[in-house]
């Protein structure tokens, strides 16, 4: 086989894996050098509890999320060079649907990063399981629609140390992003700590990453994260894209430093309507 039957016939494969488990693993996303500098990254942010000259939001609200990290991409360096990353950036436009030219008229941009951030946890950390098919939510939706995929929101879960069994993986609920019932063991937002942890929920699996490797997935997906039972730290950073007519989740916005040192592509990428 050719390069590109062989690309083909991954595309293929991965589309319908896409379509089955509503995520895929793309392995080795990022190289040594780029993980070591993310990596120093993360150890200036905690260290520091602030972005030293810079708007990267840095809070720790004392729950099972462990510290956070909002707008990494104003760290520049390979925080910029991952809005566009060719390890998962075609995919993400792919399954939004605006590799396709009727799905994209060229005035904004192929896509819109609504969030970029990130989190450390140490033992005892965990995130609840959110989200499912059934809520039909427009922003988060899972849509396949002659012969064409048209997702609200993917996202791009970069792991920045191994993640394996008891170091708290992400667990998602293959095909729940299809679903049209609410899982029964999930508990409603305002009963906020009550609901079972991720690893125990019915269905889930546990999605074990490789320092480099990215869990990419459509937001519909069932998805929290196992409680970490390790000593040490669970590292990642989160990419979200959508379609460049969505808008912020959050209050924060692309600072104007940012803005100016941005290719044209990637300024569309980080604010589409400015």
């Amino acid at each position: 086989m050719t390069d590109r039957q062989d690309q083909s016939a991954q595309r293929q494969l991965d589309d319908y894996l896409f379509d089955l488990q509503g995520y895929l693993i793309l392995r080795g996303a990022l190289s040594g050098e780029e993980l070591a500098e993310a990596n120093r990254d993360y150890d200036t942010l905690q260290r520091d509890r602030a972005h030293p000259g810079g708007p990267v939001v840095v809070s720790d609200p004392g729950r099972q999320e462990g510290l956070m990290f909002q707008q990494l991409y104003e760290m520049g360096g390979v925080w910029e060079r991952m809005l566009d990353h060719p390890s998962w950036f075609d995919h993400c436009l792919h399954y939004i649907g605006t590799d396709d030219p009727d799905n994209f008229d060229g005035h904004h941009g192929p896509a819109f990063i609504d969030e970029c951030f990130g989190t450390i946890r140490g033992p005892g950390g965990a995130q609840r399981l959110h989200s499912g098919g059934e809520k039909g939510t427009i922003r988060t939706q899972y849509r396949y629609h002659a012969g064409k995929f048209h997702c609200g929101q993917v996202n791009v879960l970069i792991a920045l140390n191994d993640i394996g069994p008891g170091d708290g993986a992400t667990v998602v609920v293959p095909g729940s992003h299809k679903s049209n019932l609410r899982h029964p063991q999930t508990v409603p937002r305002e009963r906020y700590g009550e609901e079972l942890s991720a690893d125990d929920t019915a269905g889930g699996i546990e999605a074990h990453l490789k320092a480099g490797d990215a869990l990419l997935f459509v937001d519909a997906i069932m998805h929290g994260s196992a409680r970490r039972t390790n000593e040490g730290e669970r590292r990642v950073c989160v990419y979200r894209y959508g379609p460049s007519w969505g808008y912020f989740r959050h209050k924060w916005r692309p600072s104007d430093g940012l803005m100016a040192r941005l290719s044209p592509d990637r300024r569309k990428l980080v604010n589409p309507h400015a």
